[in-house]
């Protein structure tokens, strides 16, 4: 049996900025979290840089950060994990592509981002829409996959397209019309692009959507392409075992690639609404025979794209109240000693609803009384003073993950 335990809980987009409605605090600081501020109070707080200079600040590169990985080695794109996540095993001559089901509208030659996961449709529906168009659209060279609620997969053979892509939340309710001209030079996805939207448009499951006044899953959007990454496993580059709770491909496939077990919660949905008690027992259930577990929740992510401030407080109180409490409580009882870490992948602001790529602030406890004691809640600004008062600041993940794990700071003794 482990000597210790290892917990990474992910909030994932949960940093923010003031916001006036708040009375000038973040959802970080407004936001009742007893267990996260008695924990940060009695352990460490400190900045993690999840994202290098010159790479986008996507929960692809941070969370590859926050697994003691460097993103300027191995990462190839989100498409590839999200591949491996799905049973996909990419050949050397293979690209990826996140496919999107999307909402757009047209306004005259103007296109707009209405909707950049066409309501959160059910997995259900998008599993009809997607084999739809698989059926119809299928090449030698191209195969569509179908993944969970908006999320699925392209996979491209041959040749990479000479393609500039863009994530589709960046853009909410946006013009997107240069990005769409930017598909249609490349004629074998402006053919498939093309097909799929008329498709789309006269499916079943729209015409539903439509007439309960939903948003119609009315297009195809490729983005986050890339080949199959070669990373080393996590047993391999640390000795350690472990397990991965997640509700999104992305974790999921990351978690493939970096050896670890992806645990199944059948409720889990990478919303606010998830199966927090699921994702608790499965991260016990972990731990209970192997050293790290993660514990990733898109809840908070979610609320900061759609720019919906009391989701983003309710999904961070969630966290506190139905995931970090829970488990705390059960691996004292069980007196298992432990070092845990609450943080962000990266923060998402309500007011650009899309991601940035400040330095995150991150909380670290061990039970057995190690490190400096904070004194003070968890937020944002209590973070950025230790790392200010004390030098508390990793530069990239490896650094991170290396204190996370040996409780020793790289070029320290």
């Amino acid at each position: 049996m482990p000597d210790t335990r290892y917990l990474l809980i992910i909030g994932d987009g949960m940093g923010d900025e003031p916001v006036p409605a708040l009375d000038g605090r973040t959802p970080l600081e407004a936001a009742f979290t007893p267990t996260l501020d008695r924990l940060a109070a009695a352990g460490e707080q400190l900045l993690v840089r999840t994202v290098p200079e010159g790479f986008p600040p996507g929960s692809d590169v941070a969370n590859l950060s926050l697994l003691g990985y460097e993103p300027e080695a191995v990462y190839t794109g989100r498409a590839p994990l999200e591949a491996a996540s799905m049973g996909v095993d990419l050949a050397e001559n293979e690209l990826a592509f996140r496919c999107n089901l999307v909402t757009l509208e047209e306004q005259g030659e103007r296109v707009i981002m209405r909707d950049y996961s066409a309501g959160h449709i059910s997995t259900r529906e998008a599993g009809e829409l997607i084999h739809a168009v698989e059926n119809e659209c299928r090449t030698s060279t191209m195969r569509l996959v179908a993944g969970i609620s908006y999320r699925h997969l392209l996979v491209y053979r041959g040749h990479p397209p000479d393609l500039l892509t863009t994530p589709p939340h960046d853009h909410l309710d946006q013009d997107v019309t240069e990005w769409v001209q930017r598909y249609q030079r490349i004629p074998e996805l402006k053919q498939l692009l093309s097909r799929a939207a008329r498709i789309l448009a006269e499916h079943p499951v729209n015409r539903v959507r439509r007439e309960q006044g939903k948003n119609p899953a009315n297009a195809l959007w490729l983005w986050g392409e890339g080949g199959k990454p070669e990373m080393e496993p996590l047993t391999e580059r640390y000795g350690i075992s472990g397990g991965l709770v997640s509700a999104v491909d992305l974790l999921k496939g990351l978690a493939v690639y970096a050896g670890l077990e992806v645990a199944e919660v059948e409720g889990a949905t990478g919303t606010v609404d998830t199966d927090y008690e699921g994702k608790v027992a499965a991260a016990l259930d972990i731990l209970s025979g192997r050293d790290l577990a993660v514990v990733h929740l898109e809840g908070p992510d979610e609320a900061g794209h759609q720019g919906n401030l009391a989701d983003k407080v309710r999904a961070i109180e969630n966290l506190d109240r139905l995931v970090v409490a829970p488990l705390v409580r059960e691996m004292e009882k069980k007196g298992w000693p432990y070092r845990l870490v609450v943080c962000m992948d990266h923060y998402t602001p309500l007011s650009i609803r899309t991601h940035v790529d400040w330095p995150v602030p991150l909380l670290l406890y061990d039970s057995r009384g190690t490190g400096r004691a904070s004194g003070s809640s968890y937020t944002e600004n209590h973070a950025r003073r230790a790392a200010r008062d004390f030098g508390l600041v990793m530069e990239d993940g490896a650094e991170f993950f290396g204190y996370f794990i040996t409780g020793k700071r790289r070029g320290r003794s």
